[in-house]
């Protein structure tokens, strides 16, 4: 009896542990993503970061991107991550990407946080629409998502 309720226990525990760690998506493609939020009729987040270095953006992302509030909200968005990292080597590709989007959205520090809407036109290129931005918000994941939803509300 004892092994049996043991065993319970575990398969409890580990499934809790499991659902948990389940994680958000953050795409680094910006143009594959991009294509995905006009299939799916979402809104985009650029979380521009600098991930190894910058104090203000690890504070973001550990008291607001990696919470189970933040996971939740995320289903509505395509999220996109554009780093700047001083030490975690990057693809050619990927540089080049972070800086042409860095340029168009005039990003001159960080944590930077820009929303968009997507919209493809009959040439096949896409027109991106600025919604808002924002960035480090004291008070958690509240607070900042908060924030993210009063821009994404004037949208609509």
């Amino acid at each position: 009896m004892k092994k049996i309720l043991l065993t319970l226990l575990l398969t409890f525990l580990t499934s809790i542990n499991s659902f948990s760690q389940e994680k958000v998506t953050w795409h680094t493609d910006a143009n594959a993503a991009l294509q995905l939020a006009i299939k799916e009729n979402k809104k985009v987040m650029f979380f521009f970061t600098g991930s190894d270095w910058c104090g203000w953006c690890i504070k973001l992302q550990k008291e607001v991107f990696r919470t189970d509030d933040f996971k939740e909200w995320s289903t509505e968005v395509i999220l996109i991550e554009l780093d700047y990292p001083r030490r975690t080597a990057q693809t050619d590709e990927i540089k080049a990407q972070n800086n042409q989007l860095q340029q168009m959205f005039g990003v001159k520090g960080y944590p930077a946080v820009h929303f968009v809407n997507v919209e493809k036109l009959d040439n096949g290129k896409m027109n991106l629409y600025s919604l808002g931005k924002t960035g480090y918000v004291r008070g958690g994941p509240n607070k900042w998502l908060e924030v993210a939803n009063s821009i994404l509300e004037k949208a609509i």
